[in-house]
């Protein structure tokens, strides 16, 4: 397979210095780009939500080797692959959130909803558009919205 290389445009500032498994939709951060990515942002007030591509840069290389695990450690949900989960152990530790933008102050956003810990690499940031999501029914196994309803 062809080398890819990734050059962070930001960096995530907040106030989370470990792992955490919950919570993380009350969690306000900093999207801290590179001043000269400013332009970049026009028109992105226009949008209340983004999709935030983070490098979960804490992930220890042992664990990206992990093919299948527990969702959230629990063992009473089937152990699945890395791929049907979103856990943080995966070959490339990419993580994808969707966030509430609450503001833009110049090479700065401000969101609410950022599952990374301060000083995260974001990679990349798309505005959430819900014409690009799935129309009809979503299906999910019944053990995630086992783990949602218990969460909830």
């Amino acid at each position: 397979m062809p080398q890819i290389t990734l050059t962070p445009i930001g960096v995530v500032h907040n106030e989370v210095a470990g792992p955490k498994h919950e919570g993380w939709e009350e969690v306000v951060s900093e999207i801290i780009l590179a001043p000269g990515l400013r332009h970049a942002l026009e028109g992105i007030g226009g949008f209340s939500h983004l999709l935030v591509l983070t490098w979960l840069h804490q992930v220890l290389q042992e664990k990206r080797s992990l093919l299948q695990i527990h969702p959230m450690d629990r063992e009473d949900v089937p152990l699945v692959g890395v791929f049907a989960t979103r856990t943080q152990y995966r070959p490339n530790p990419i993580g994808v959130s969707i966030v509430r933008l609450l503001e833009r102050r110049d090479h700065i956003l401000v969101v609410r909803g950022l599952d990374a810990l301060d000083g995260t690499p974001v990679l990349d940031i798309k505005p959430y558009a819900p014409h690009h999501e799935p129309s009809g029914p979503v299906t999910v196994p019944e053990w995630v919205s086992r783990l949602h309803d218990a969460r909830h």
